[in-house]
């Protein structure tokens, strides 16, 4: 199996692409990249899974949007449940800017036939896609008392904020089942330092280092099912997996 992350760029700006592939409890990490367009996201995929190669897609974005206005009822659900982390997600409905974008995505991704995955049964092979979030699930799975604020803030605290995020990727994942391999020498480009970098530059950090968040919450989903995954939502209110809390 293959796993997929794309950290969408809702309505404009570059997508980070992460693909995990797993070797038994590990995984290792084959490509990570940014495009642009629908289309190079795309064609990347297919260039990483072939038509009849089995992949989970894990997208941050919302691929499923049913209703005209308001706000979807995963997203009510991270509010209430990842409110007090400031992890709620922000609201999507029919009449948003980037609504037509992000549901392409979903339809463009059944169309190669990944089927929305809300439930699951762990460990059998297919071409399935979720919606994920990462906030809640660094809190849960970074054991977390608040989000990692990499976004938003000065300069100085950007960087700052991406070194820690690279460093409890780094600590956890490694640890955590199924394992990601962060000695592999292609991974390493995922470890350079943001205080080093600005600019364009430290955006695609930025966005490779949430694609490769994304691809591990669908190993996490894929390889766990409900025993240590919760999902915020259904299929036809659109929904959010995330990893249960760690003990």
């Amino acid at each position: 199996m293959k796993f997929i992350g794309i950290d969408l760029g809702w309505r404009s700006g570059e997508s980070g692409l992460c693909c995990l592939q797993a070797d038994g409890d590990r995984l290792e990490l084959l490509a990570v990249n940014r495009r642009l367009s629908l289309e190079d996201i795309f064609l990347w995929l297919d260039h990483w899974v072939a038509p009849d190669q089995g992949a989970m897609v894990a997208v941050d974005a919302p691929t499923l949007i049913p209703n005209q206005t308001g706000t979807r009822l995963p997203d009510r659900l991270t509010h209430q449940y990842f409110g007090k982390y400031d992890a709620g997600c922000y609201p999507a409905n029919l009449g948003r800017p980037f609504a037509e974008r992000t549901i392409a995505v979903g339809l463009e991704l059944e169309a190669r036939g990944f089927d929305h995955a809300p439930t699951i049964a762990p460990q059998v092979p297919g071409r399935y896609q979720i919606e994920v979030f990462p906030h809640p699930a660094m809190v849960h799975l970074f054991r977390l008392e608040r989000i990692i604020k990499y976004k938003k803030g000065t300069l100085a605290h950007k960087k700052m904020a991406l070194a820690y995020l690279q460093t409890c990727l780094r600590t956890h994942l490694s640890r955590l089942t199924p394992t990601l391999d962060i000695t592999h020498p292609l991974i390493q480009c995922l470890w350079r330092s943001p205080l080093d970098l600005k600019g364009k530059d430290l955006k695609a950090l930025e966005d490779q280092l949430d694609s490769l968040m994304c691809a591990y919450i669908g190993a996490y989903w894929w390889y766990w099912g409900e025993e240590r995954n919760q999902v915020l939502g259904d299929r036809r209110s659109g929904y959010i997996v995330v990893p249960h809390a760690r003990p």
